[in-house]
């Protein structure tokens, strides 16, 4: 896993948009070492290119929205979450509509073709960023924060009044198996009423209980129910592998949120960027040298909502 991949070959699909309800035809090609995600609009002139980096975030209203030069591709967070979690490096992302396809709401559909045509292993190391110092982001009530660490871990609460979802924590030490088992079914979720006023004003056209976990007043209304107890929590930690893969290079640290989203999460690796003080880019290979160079950074035992007041 030192190395960088990208697919063995092409996966071609389709789904619905959450923007617009209209059918979304995508196809996923290997591309060489070094290039990252690249999305590609295929439905206009000139075949524009739209590099996914976090730097190209133009808007997190409802999803992660990248935009370069006036031309924008949106719901791209599921997607570079399996990509994330699927460790690819490289590939190119061809769509004829501005929005990814939203299958089932989670990342699974996307892992499952992801793994039915396999990963190349290219020749080039991957370059990590290894968290020196902590860098946080605070906004309204939701924080987000980068720690020291061993490896690259998530911890994240959330706090819902609504009572079939409360208060959820998860955390985990990240790998391709539990981001597998664990994270990428965690389907996005919704109320109702908001599901209904978005449609009204032409929003969310494409949102339906195929592609997400409604909830009324009370509860949770697809008949098949929920596919975790928390899987409301999990699906944040979903979205937030795929904002921070937006970083363009794994990271070695702990990210740990509370009632975070889209925005934050984007703002977290703007500030990080802002203080080269706090981090070091390395070579996958030199990982352990740079953490036993760092070794004098104690990392104190801590709960969530201490740590996101860092």
């Amino acid at each position: 896993m030192n190395l960088q991949r990208t697919l063995k070959k092409e996966i071609i699909c389709s789904s619905i948009g959450l923007h617009t309800g209209r059918k979304v035809k995508m196809c996923i090609k290997p591309a060489p070492v070094d290039t990252g995600i690249v999305f590609k609009r295929k439905d206009l002139a000139d075949v524009p290119e739209i590099p996914a980096g976090f730097d190209n975030v133009s808007d997190t209203t409802l999803a992660t929205t990248l935009g370069a030069k006036g031309i924008t591709v949106s719901t791209v967070e599921h997607l570079l979450s399996a990509f994330s979690g699927m460790g690819v490096d490289n590939a190119i992302v061809e769509l004829d509509s501005f929005e990814v396809p939203i299958m089932d709401g989670s990342a699974l559909p996307f892992v499952k073709m992801l793994k039915e045509v396999g990963t190349h292993v290219q020749g080039k190391t991957k370059k990590l960023l290894v968290i020196k110092k902590p860098v946080s982001v605070k906004e309204g009530d939701g924080n987000a924060v980068l720690l020291p660490a061993a490896e690259f871990k998530i911890s994240y609460e959330i706090d819902f009044k609504h009572v079939a979802i409360g208060r959820q924590t998860y955390s985990l030490t990240f790998s391709d198996e539990r981001y597998e088992k664990e994270i990428c079914q965690a389907r996005t979720f919704g109320f109702l009423n908001e599901v209904e006023y978005m449609q009204a004003k032409g929003l969310a056209l494409g949102g339906s209980l195929k592609n997400a976990v409604v909830l009324d007043d009370q509860k949770v209304i697809n008949k098949e129910g929920l596919r975790f107890p928390d899987e409301f929590v999990k699906h944040k930690i979903l979205d937030a592998i795929g904002d921070l893969f937006l970083l363009g290079m794994p990271i070695i640290g702990h990210f740990v949120a509370y009632k975070s989203g889209h925005r934050l999460n984007n703002l977290l690796l703007r500030e990080l960027m802002l203080k080269p003080d706090c981090w070091e880019i390395v070579s996958c290979p030199d990982q352990k040298e740079t953490f036993y160079k760092h070794a004098s950074l104690k990392i104190p035992s801590f709960h969530i909502l201490d740590a996101v007041q860092v």
